[in-house]
């Protein structure tokens, strides 16, 4: 998968993506990311992306220009050449995410679907908004919760990693996407490791029979459990497996 992100503070990502899983991900050959300087499409010597807003009111709005001139250049379009429709027909391989708070909420499912794709680009705002025109750019336009962030290059950051880590060959244990939290639309069971007796606290006895189908049927039980105590709100929902099984 290719990643690109278009921000005003690109080095926001260097620490995020140069560990962990990302830094893997990417000396596998398996993602390919870049940060874009948005102030490399601005004009004039202050390189400016932002301007007061139409109309009054308080902050600064970040412009469309400079947007589309970079959206138009990552994709490999000439300037002003965006061709009507590109959304539709996706034949450029890329999908164009906007991190906003007017956007739909991320979770594991859209995180799946993303891991599908080809190309994402995210655009991040920044101040007070973006000039709504800009939008006319976006296939998806997704928040990270109900708040505000001072710019949408932190938001893009946790959908990068959920997104990325979905991807066949990034985690090192086989199937350990299908098995965390939201995967089946319940929260992950508990989980332990040595030493096998800590403080008075012990290892559920289970764990340790090595009988496999009783294992899967405890954790399955304690998955209920914890959802229905700590998130009662996803068994009321229709909650069907998103299976990423095909993202790679």
């Amino acid at each position: 998968m290719k990643i690109d992100a278009i921000t005003t503070f690109p080095h926001m990502y260097d620490s995020v993506m140069g560990e962990s899983m990302m830094r893997l991900a990417q000396e596998k050959g398996l993602l390919e990311f870049k940060a874009h300087d948005l102030r490399d499409w601005a004009q004039g010597v202050h390189r400016k992306t932002d301007d007061y807003p139409y109309g009054g009111g308080c902050g600064l709005v970040m412009m469309c220009d400079p947007i589309f001139k970079a959206v138009e250049d990552v994709l490999g379009y000439e300037a002003g050449s965006l061709p009507e429709g590109r959304r539709e027909r996706g034949d450029d391989g890329a999908t164009v995410i906007f991190m906003a708070p007017v956007g739909k909420t991320f979770d594991d499912s859209l995180a799946c679907k993303l891991a599908k794709k080809e190309r994402l680009v995210f655009v991040c705002g920044h101040y007070e908004g973006i000039d709504e025109r800009a939008y006319s750019l976006a296939d998806e336009v997704i928040s990270i919760g109900d708040y505000v962030l001072t710019g949408g290059e932190l938001a893009s950051m946790v959908v990068i990693d959920a997104v990325v880590r979905k991807i066949e060959g990034v985690l090192g244990a086989e199937g350990g996407a299908e098995t965390e939290s939201f995967a089946d639309g319940l929260l992950e069971y508990p989980q332990y490791t040595r030493p096998r007796s800590f403080r008075g606290m012990d290892v559920p006895e289970i764990l340790l029979s090595g009988h496999h189908a009783n294992i899967a049927e405890w954790r399955h039980a304690q998955s209920v459990e914890r959802t229905r105590a700590l998130r009662p709100d996803l068994l009321e929902q229709d909650n069907r497996p998103s299976s990423c099984a095909s993202a790679h």
